[in-house]
């Protein structure tokens, strides 16, 4: 497959944002009032989806729109220490030249996006769909699939997450899985993605 446009999600995808978001969790969990990430199940947590992560830290739905605001702002206090995964930048100037698309859909602000990639990379990018709530994305994918016009056997979602394996297959476009993370490759091939990547400069092959 040679997509004309790639939407990437941000956080686990393109910046590894993984130790800013378990400092931010935890701020957030003793402000709303639910439990810390545990540590020490770290491997256990990659295989739970975004509910079942829900579930077991006793987040109330109603809560989360709260919640995402706290986070990504809490998180914007953090973005000096929020790197893009070595050799991720090279991508995306390989994936530009060659004709691509790139676009990014995310949870986390358009601002914090930005700001990680810098003015250069960001400038890659033809379109941002940020601030998505947990359960959000696809109305973000359909903005980006219509003001580029390319059509959606065309297009490919490449994330970290079971939640982008799933709203990929609710737009009706491909979803690469990578497995650099939050959840683990494993519970990512389970959800039967289009492309695995296990190492970023595989996202040129």
């Amino acid at each position: 497959m040679n997509p004309q446009l790639i939407i990437f999600d941000f956080d686990g995808t393109l910046a590894d944002t993984l130790p800013v978001f378990l400092d931010v969790f935890d701020q957030a969990a003793d402000k709303y009032g639910f439990r810390r990430m545990d540590r020490g199940r770290h491997h256990a947590l990659r295989q739970l989806d975004a509910r079942q992560m829900m579930a077991l830290h006793q987040i109330p739905l109603w809560k989360v729109p709260a919640i995402a605001t706290f986070m990504r702002s809490a998180m914007g206090r953090s973005v000096a220490g929020i790197r893009l995964f070595d050799g991720m930048a090279g991508v995306l100037r390989a994936l530009k030249a060659r004709g691509v698309l790139l676009a990014v859909v995310s949870s986390n602000s358009r601002d914090n996006v930005v700001n990680v990639l810098g003015p250069e990379l960001a400038a890659l990018f033809c379109r941002f769909e940020c601030g998505a709530s947990l359960f959000g994305k696809l109305p973000k994918i359909r903005k980006v699939l219509a003001a580029t016009g390319v059509a959606r056997e065309h297009t490919l979602l490449i994330g970290d997450e079971i939640r982008d394996a799933r709203v990929s297959a609710e737009a009706g476009i491909d979803f690469g899985a990578v497995a650099w993370g939050f959840n683990n490759i494993e519970a990512l091939i389970a959800e039967r993605p289009a492309r695995v990547f296990r190492q970023v400069d595989e996202l040129l092959a």
